[in-house]
């Protein structure tokens, strides 16, 4: 194994277990099944229209998950940073086609695994099967959930507040497009909000 893969994996478990302990055997099957991937800054990872089967643990860079709306503007659904796993869950899950495409905001590495063989391991070992609750837990529930409601009921104004606020560090790296996109608005429109905010509104 390359020092720089060891590495990645070695990060890889270290995050694993902030969620629950890995037996050895577990981490050693798991650790199998990874394979080190680089995307370049606008490659995707997952492209809509395809049926996804693979699951990436982001070791480095940020990915976004986006759609095309019904005007043809991009839609930015969510974002993938470091220690965050990237993927198009429901149709990996359904064996459907992805309604969202994911991309790389910037140059990205990550560790890729197939969800087959992942899937073989939750059925083999209980402290995996644990992880993955825990992980769509909190991830695909808790956290995505309050963000949906949110971006029904409160006006761009407030998402962008609470964005800023609860991502300080997320948001320092997104340029004004990923931002609009991701509230559902025209960059023009995200200026002046941001004008507004300068002004006291």
């Amino acid at each position: 194994m390359r020092p720089i893969e060891a590495t990645a994996k070695e990060a890889f478990f270290q995050k694993i277990r902030t969620y629950t302990d890995l037996s050895k055997d577990a981490e050693r099957a798991w650790s199998a099944i990874l394979r080190p991937e680089r995307y370049r800054k606008g490659e995707s990872l997952i492209q809509a229209g395809t049926v996804p089967a693979t699951f990436a643990y982001v070791v480095k860079g940020l990915f976004s998950q986006h759609y095309v709306g019904p005007e043809g503007n991009t839609v930015i659904k969510y974002f993938f940073p470091e220690e965050r796993i990237a993927a198009s869950v429901s149709a990996t899950l359904l064996g459907q086609p992805s309604l969202f495409t994911i991309t790389a905001i910037e140059d990205s590495s990550v560790l890729v695994y197939e969800f087959a063989s992942f899937n073989s391991l939750v059925v083999e070992f209980s402290d995996i099967a644990a992880f993955y609750i825990r992980y769509m837990e909190r991830h695909w529930i808790i956290e995505k959930e309050p963000g949906e409601i949110a971006f029904r009921h409160d006006d761009a104004m407030k998402r962008y507040r609470d964005f800023v606020n609860r991502e300080p560090l997320l948001y320092k790296r997104l340029n004004q497009h990923h931002i609009a996109a991701w509230l559902g608005i025209t960059p023009e429109s995200l200026s002046r909000i941001r004008k507004a905010i300068t002004l006291g509104g």
